[in-house]
């Protein structure tokens, strides 16, 4: 059996966790075959990021020294800890050296110059797997199990040159295979990777966006015919809505794509909204497993879930967001329409949710609350006197999920007539024509108390249904 298997934030946090999760990797790879893909050690990819704006913005060399001195501090500990090995790890503390002391140029040289631009804030924050992924190899090869750390760009992870969002090219499956079958088939070797970076074709470094480590793994899934993608987090799985939200919420044992990727485009950090397109193509199961509780079944992420018994299968809870609207009368609506989306999508607006009405020129879009400003900005030059451009802040969208609800009469009406009997008033409503989903805008202060009456409503918490919790974290 081949199997990717993706190790992340809590997971990795320490050289304790790195020796645990190689020690599991040991324990599967003795019948199988795999290959690991790695995330930054927690809070990394946070702190690069906030040093690059740091340096950018003021003369920072003094902060520098500090940050660089920090940062191999962690490493250093992890790796003393993780790699027990004295010679591998002398190799490992080598190889830490030589990328912060380029991290360390690169970070003096955007200070000196005032300048960060998105090329470079890739480079930058490629650094916390390019750091982690030597630990984890050494942690493998000090216990026995053959092993070579690879960047993204090494593997073969070519994308275009949409630095901080970049989209992998068509053609590097086959270069994927190319570099890794090898490897994998006869010098059984176990790759560790870094996720989220890849390189473009004339070697600049470049991020698949926060999360893309989950998409580096399926993309070599998908590419290496693999028979199971494992993505291994700090929860049991995929739950029926954040613990911290409702604590009865329960673990559901198995999932489809659809209902997947809509509770991740909808706030539910199970998995980079765009993970499972490849693994879709070639029917790849998607297991999130938990790396402290091994032994659990988890989820299973699969092309059609068995359990379409239940109506709504999840909620989902994004808290920081806001509504641009449009309105007016007058105008060809195809027409604002195409030029509203051409206009947000240049600016890198990402848009959640929408909804119109073609009565009058009447459009609401649900923006990332970080996006709100820019959007009305970027759209202002659409008021004219008819037409009007505005924004309402402190929103929250639920998001209702599950494949029983296509077909299934009164779903949307049992929705909002809980709301209803429950005082929360509903914004804005959006609903998709694979009747997947019911989404819908409420006051934040609204928020939580909408999805605990919704789990309620459709019984989720019931123990009969026979499922227990994992996570759906808010954005």
């Amino acid at each position: 059996m081949r199997i990717v298997m993706k190790f992340g934030g809590a997971s990795v946090k320490d050289g304790e966790s790195i020796a645990h999760c190689a020690s599991l990797v040991r324990k599967y790879a003795k019948d199988n075959e795999i290959v690991v893909v790695v995330s930054a050690m927690a809070g990394i990819t946070d702190s690069l990021q906030h040093a690059a704006q740091k340096c950018f913005s003021e003369q920072a060399s003094g902060f520098i020294k500090l940050f660089i001195a920090e940062l191999t501090r962690k490493h250093y500990e992890a790796a003393k800890i993780a790699v027990k090995d004295s010679t591998v790890r002398d190799k490992v503390l080598n190889k830490i050296d030589r990328l912060l002391d380029e991290l360390e140029k690169v970070l003096l040289g955007i200070s000196y110059l005032g300048e960060l631009t998105r090329r470079s804030e890739d480079y930058i924050l490629s650094f916390g797997e390019r750091l982690l992924a030597p630990i984890f190899s050494g942690a493998l090869m000090s216990i026995g199990v053959e092993s070579v750390a690879l960047s993204g760009g090494d593997a073969g992870i070519i994308t275009d040159r949409n630095f901080g969002r970049a989209k992998p090219l068509p053609e590097i499956y086959s270069i994927i295979r190319s570099r890794l079958e090898p490897l994998i088939t006869l010098k059984k070797i176990v790759p560790v990777i870094t996720g989220f970076i890849g390189v473009t074709e004339d070697g600049s470094i470049t991020t698949l966006g926060r999360g893309g480590s989950d998409l580096t793994a399926t993309l070599l899934a998908a590419a290496l015919s693999a028979n199971e993608v494992w993505l291994w987090k700090e929860v049991d799985g995929v739950m029926t809505t954040d613990p911290k939200i409702v604590p009865e919420a329960r673990l559901i044992p198995e999932i489809s794509y659809q209902e997947a990727m809509e509770l991740s485009h909808f706030g539910a950090k199970i998995l980079h909204p765009r993970a499972l397109e490849p693994v879709m193509r070639r029917r790849i199961p998607v297991r999130i497993k938990n790396t402290f509780n091994p032994d659990g079944e988890g989820t299973v992420i699969k092309e059609s879930s068995n359990s379409v018994e239940d109506i709504v299968k999840a909620l989902s809870l994004i808290e920081r967001v806001g509504i641009i609207n449009i309105s007016g009368a007058g105008f060809d609506f195809a027409e604002i329409m195409a030029d509203v989306f051409e206009r947000l999508a240049e600016y890198k607006v990402n848009v959640i949710m929408v909804s119109q009405s073609s009565s009058e020129l009447n459009l609401s879009i649900v923006v990332d609350e970080s996006d709100l400003e820019k959007a009305e900005r970027v759209l202002k030059y659409l008021e004219n006197g008819i037409v009007k451009v505005s924004n309402v802040r402190d929103v929250a969208v639920i998001s209702a999920v599950g494949a029983g609800m296509a077909g299934t009469p009164g779903v949307a009406g049992r929705i909002f007539s809980a709301l209803g009997r429950n005082k929360i008033n509903v914004i804005m409503i959006s609903q998709s024509c694979s009747e997947y989903n019911v989404s819908f805008a409420v006051s934040k202060t609204d928020g939580r108390r909408a999805v605990k009456v919704l789990h309620d409503e459709f019984g989720l918490s019931k123990k009969d249904v026979g499922q227990v919790s994992a996570s759906l974290s808010l954005r």
